[in-house]
């Protein structure tokens, strides 16, 4: 019940929690500072710890139980501001002067103005700066993926001290519990904010007592021991911000701001129909103890809570097989068929159970991985990975070192290679395979590497390097894959091998320089051997060109020669034939065309001697052009 002021002036000097408003006031700040003083230190530590090991369990730890002991400093100075606005209630009763207000507060308003700042008041921003502190530290040591590692003694030393404090809270909290409604009202809403801090410290100091290299589960429960407080704060927050839709009135006394439903759940036995019906009935006037639908709903919770229960119980007999998965159904402990995918019905848990198996899923194993080094996720638009360096200069994840045999001329002895064989498997599609790859086998993938090992050193003590670099590589995976298969049909295990790749052999990386030069000895003496025989060839085929020009040319000039005399012979048979018929006619005109021709460039003047002085002399016109155009007209001769 709220007093006013102006109205209860005078009976206010009555009721006990005025009376003792000065005392309930010492005792809040003395708690809140020691309070605050440890979640610093805690937060603090939290972030030096961060720096040099942040995936232990420290950080999580020392975070969340300093912001449950943030949570419980808002409470403890929200409940300071109601116990000072009494204690100044009964010294100053003047209306002139708000008394929730401190002198600090008031200065600092009348520096800022008195605007909307002035209007939210300071229990609301300490409650909301407290809120958000807290859910931005949760928020940014949340980590669910934390690996399990060693805590050595430091853990029992933390523990010991989470538990000496939870021990000091709940000493705390049992003397707010004593208190009544009439004397201190909000030391039952602080008697439960302080639970949150005792159960995250006694939960912290479970999970660091337990903590070590192979459990998993105490740094899951300590990271969401963090949900806790970060659902009380963001309660606070939320309490905040629907405050200021509400009027402040300083002559009226306030009520406790941090108030949780969360927190008021913390009880035992658990009653949260309980805490809403009172909730409702204080804040709303609804009772919901005179409404019959939510009676008979009580009434009837246990039945149809059983009802559900066998129910779902009975519905854990229906299994779901994914496609690209079997089942091996177990009755009372013993398989008894094999479930395709599909839904499948048997008797439910743990009468009746399913194993998974996978249906034709293909894997790919590589004989020998470093447990040491983890391969890298290189994105698709980024630089190759590393794993995929496949220099010899460079150790590989997956190389084996094997021993293999050498021969140094008339000499034994044995070489050391690297390599990187690779086995691509699945469990067989029949029932037998699946049955035989559940209850045969433990692990298949290291029953795969073991029995490859042995037949890779058993295979290669008969081979040399040379041969595995050279043509026999191409039939080694081939063998190697049948011996595999062949053992591992022996010992039933299921797993069929579908393929054997042999992604590199080389020699190890500290033999890899002389190896090289070694290499690099028989490519230069190939190479020579090459320009030998190219400079060889060279020659030989420049003999035959010469021999082949000569040919040619001998060639070309008997057909020349054989050509002419033809020629000759055709002319001369053809010059026969003519003086067989033209007679002296014809010698005539061939003296008188050699003659023209030798005397073609001469100017000679020919005299016949067989001209007389009684024959007119006679001139040859047929060689003579005409002096002038036939075709122009004539003029008359005189």
């Amino acid at each position: 019940m709220q007093v006013d002021l102006e109205a209860d002036g005078a009976s206010v000097e009555g009721l006990p929690r005025f009376q003792q408003g000065l005392f309930h006031a010492r005792r809040l700040r003395q708690a809140g500072i020691s309070l605050t003083t440890l979640a610093v230190a805690g937060w603090v530590f939290a972030l030096f710890v961060a720096l040099f090991a942040p995936l232990s369990i420290w950080p999580v730890v020392l975070i969340n139980c300093s912001s449950a002991l943030l949570v419980l400093v808002a409470g403890l100075q929200s409940a300071w501001w109601v116990a000072d606005w009494r204690a100044q209630s009964l010294e100053e009763p003047s209306a002139d002067v708000p008394v929730a207000d401190t002198q600090g507060y008031t200065r600092l308003i009348g520096r800022l103005g008195s605007g909307l700042l002035a209007q939210i008041g300071t229990p609301v921003l300490w409650l909301c700066g407290w809120s958000l502190l807290v859910l931005v530290s949760i928020f940014e040591f949340w980590n669910l993926a934390l690996p399990a590692a060693a805590v050595g003694q430091s853990a029992s030393i933390g523990a010991a001290l989470a538990l000496a404090l939870a021990f000091g809270l709940l000493v705390f909290e049992r003397r707010l519990a004593q208190e009544t409604l009439t004397q201190w009202p909000e030391a039952a809403q602080l008697a439960q904010l302080s639970r949150v801090a005792i159960i995250c410290l006694v939960i912290s100091a479970i999970c660091l007592l337990f903590a070590g290299a192979e459990s998993v589960w105490p740094l899951r429960l300590a990271t969401l021991m963090g949900l806790l407080p970060a659902l009380v704060a963001l309660e606070f927050l939320l309490r905040g911000v629907l405050s200021l839709f509400s009027p402040r009135q300083p002559r009226l006394e306030p009520r406790l701001m941090a108030q949780s439903f969360i927190a008021g759940l913390l009880r035992w036995p658990p009653q949260p129909l309980l805490a809403l019906q009172h909730e409702l009935h204080n804040r709303f006037g609804i009772d919901l103890r005179q409404i019959w639908a939510f009676t008979y709903m009580r009434r009837a919770f246990l039945p149809v809570l059983l009802v559900v229960l066998a129910v779902g119980w009975s519905l854990t007999g229906v299994h779901e097989v994914p496609l690209q998965g079997r089942g091996i159904y177990e009755r009372f402990g013993k398989p008894v068929e094999v479930f395709g995918p599909g839904l499948h019905a048997g008797l439910p848990w743990p009468l009746g159970r399913v194993l998974n198996v996978e249906n034709g899923v293909v894997h790919e194993l590589a004989t020998s991985v470093s447990e040491a080094a983890t391969p890298e996720l290189a994105s698709a638009e980024g630089p190759a990975p590393t794993i995929a360096n496949r220099l010899w200069d460079a150790s590989h994840v997956n190389d084996k070192s094997q021993v293999i045999a050498s021969s140094s001329g008339d000499k034994q002895s044995f070489q050391i290679v690297n390599m990187d064989v690779r086995f691509v498997y699945r469990i067989g599609l029949t029932d037998q395979a699946a049955l035989a790859a559940t209850y045969n086998s433990a692990d298949v993938p290291t029953l795969i590497r073991s029995t490859a090992s042995r037949i890779l050193v058993h295979d290669f003590a008969s081979r040399t390097l040379d041969e595995l670099l050279g043509e026999q590589r191409t039939s080694l995976a081939d063998e190697v894959g049948r011996a595999v298969q062949a053992d591992l049909n022996k010992l039933d295990s299921g797993v069929e091998i579908l393929a054997t790749v042999v992604e590199a052999i080389h020699p190890p990386a500290g033999a890899a320089n002389a190896y090289h030069g070694v290499q690099a000895a028989q490519i230069g003496a190939q190479a020579l051997i090459s320009r030998e025989r190219g400079a060889a060839s060279e020659q030989t085929n420049q003999a035959l060109l010469q021999a082949s020009t000569v040919r040619d040319q001998a060639q070309a000039s008997a057909r020349e020669v054989n050509a002419g005399a033809q020629a000759a012979d055709l002319r001369f048979a053809a010059e026969r034939k003519a003086y067989a018929t033209a007679g002296k006619a014809f010698v005539l005109e061939q003296y008188l065309g050699q003659l023209s021709q030798g005397l073609a460039n001469a100017k000679l003047l020919i005299l016949d001697h067989r001209l007389g002085a009684d024959g007119a002399p006679t001139i040859d016109l047929r060689s003579f052009t005409l002096p002038a155009d036939p075709m122009a007209p004539r003029k008359a001769v005189q």
